[in-house]
């Protein structure tokens, strides 16, 4: 059997495991399409020869599915994703293909809304500079922390900032008045340009841009390495640091070097993220993202408040998104602070426990 074609199973039972396998390798193992398909076409095959269903016969979807990713996909691979199942280079292909999808959206809301032509002044141009520059930064940032390349992440991120900073100074300082009008489907062509670049653009040669050389240095092995707990799995810098710490001595006794004792970096990091506590550090990582976009949308919507139009869609569904994302960080943090709190002793509670 192809694994192109669509299964039928023989009961909805069975329908319904094979939906949740497909489910379980897309989100929790990042499998390809092609071996979600090869999975559930043997599974198929396997159910249909039995004459059993697929639970009886397989048992928990969710553990089928990591058997089956960790026999098919193998470590090196999964080592190579971040909890999103993306590589460096996906997420940078994929960070600018959403700034292209944005850049076709914006200029033909406002050509439906404002006509065929921006009119272009310094301020505007000087913000519209500052938001491609800071997305662009943004992107190359989350790329270059997902490949473990900490210093660079933190350049890309000041640079934002400083990038943030002159042009909101720019805009208000620099002259106001019409300089040239400008076509927004041609704005909206650039958008399409970037989003169709971004995407056939090949994944692997943006990886080879972030790929660290380790060999023949320790050293590089070891910061390497700390670079990816931080970076790729949300690990504290203290916890990374005492990690490599431990390494560091290890090879000092027995003389082996980085790559010998420990094999790659990129799979000895996801080794030692791996645990209880990956859920809550990524939790924790996602927190902070969310409050930061949070805090942009309620400066935008403060700016939007000073000239209130209750008569454009524009104000209520800015009003919306910041009235969402304030109440979605807010429980966020709530949640976090009450996981975080220790349990108070109880009348039941024996003497010492808790």
């Amino acid at each position: 059997m192809t694994t192109t074609q669509k299964l039928v199973w023989p009961h909805e039972e069975d329908e319904q495991w094979a939906a949740a396998v497909q489910l379980r390798l897309a989100l929790d193992q990042h499998a390809p399409v092609d071996i979600a398909h090869e999975v559930l076409a043997e599974a198929h095959d396997a159910v249909t020869e039995a004459g059993r269903s697929a639970p009886d016969l397989f048992g928990d979807p969710a553990e089928y599915a990591r058997a089956a990713a960790d026999e098919r996909l193998g470590e090196e691979y999964r080592a190579q994703r971040d909890s999103h199942g993306t590589t460096p280079g996906e997420r940078l292909t994929a960070a600018l293909a959403t700034l292209g999808f944005v850049g076709i959206i914006v200029p033909v809301l406002r050509w439906i809304n404002e006509g065929l032509w921006w009119q272009v002044s310094w301020p505007s141009l000087a913000g519209f500079a500052t938001v491609v520059a800071v997305a662009v930064l943004v992107s190359f940032a989350l790329a270059l922390r997902a490949a473990g390349r900490i210093a660079g992440t933190w350049i890309c991120a000041a640079g934002a900032v400083v990038v943030m900073g002159a042009g909101a100074a720019a805009a208000g300082l620099l002259p106001d008045g019409t300089l040239f009008d400008f076509p927004l489907p041609l704005l909206a062509a650039a958008g399409g340009a970037t989003l169709v670049g971004a995407v056939m653009f090949p994944d692997a040669t943006v990886d080879r841009w972030f790929t660290q050389s380790c060999r023949g240095s320790d050293e590089r092995w070891l910061s390497h390495a700390e670079g990816l707990l931080r970076g790729r799995h949300a690990m504290s810098a203290a916890e990374a640091r005492a990690h490599i710490q431990e390494a560091r001595q290890h090879l000092a006794a027995s003389g082996e070097s980085a790559e010998d004792a420990f094999g790659e970096a990129e799979v000895y990091a996801m080794h030692l993220s791996e645990g209880p506590r990956r859920e809550q550090r990524l939790a924790r990582r996602n927190l902070y993202g969310a409050t930061a976009f949070a805090l942009l949308v309620a400066v935008s919507f403060a700016d939007d408040l000073r000239d209130p139009d209750p008569t454009s869609p524009w104000f209520w569904l800015t009003t919306a998104a910041a009235a969402y994302f304030v109440w979605y960080v807010a429980r966020g943090w709530r949640r976090a602070f009450t996981t975080a709190a220790p349990k108070r002793p109880t009348r039941d509670t024996e003497p010492g426990k808790l």
